[in-house]
């Protein structure tokens, strides 16, 4: 059942429908809106601009990628898992670079709002959509590059998370090879 919602999910989101959806801008709960990708800033993290030239940070919903630099989270990270910073930061930046091969300059993505829309750093919260459909949550989780990290009460799309993250562990995929 679960494929077949995912499924529908993709096909909604695709061709026509994502040309559609990516002439609204307005950023309320459970909404899309679309915008241009201007610079990305680590695994889970980006800017972009909305039609209306506003420039945002979006922070992807519900998952979470290895920090990029050596930075207070990255210290706590490493404190918690006994994983060394330097090895918490080269997988980091192994995510970003993950991240920016499907976010390029330029691209148009769709940005699925859920019940929360800003965190407490004014970040926009987001699932986002890629132009061919795929949602880069569930593919940085698919692939081994994020790991599931929700926070109620935007949790609209947690067992999919999950169980792409499974998978990931399961086939070692991207970071899980690597002791994530």
């Amino acid at each position: 059942m679960l494929v077949l919602v995912v499924l529908y999910i993709y096909s909604e989101i695709s061709g026509e429908r994502f040309r559609e959806l990516s002439s609204s801008d307005k950023l309320s709960p459970n909404s899309k809106a679309s915008c241009t990708v201007v610079r990305v800033y680590d695994g889970d993290t980006f800017k972009c601009k909305l039609k209306n030239g506003k420039e945002i940070k979006v922070r992807l919903i519900g998952i979470d990628t290895p920090e990029s630099s050596r930075n207070k989270k990255a210290f706590r990270d490493a404190e918690r898992s006994s994983v060394s910073v330097e090895r918490i930061v080269q997988m980091g930046k192994k995510a970003k670079s993950f991240t920016k091969r499907l976010l390029k300059k330029g691209t148009e993505v769709i940005l699925e709002t859920d019940v929360q829309v800003l965190d407490r750093y004014g970040r926009v919260l987001a699932y986002v959509y890629l132009p061919d459909g795929r949602m880069l949550n569930e593919v940085l989780v698919r692939e081994g590059y994020a790991k599931v990290y929700t926070f109620p009460p935007n949790v609209k799309y947690v067992e999919l998370f999950k169980e792409a993250q499974r998978e990931a562990r399961r086939y070692g995929r991207g970071l899980w090879k690597e002791g994530l």
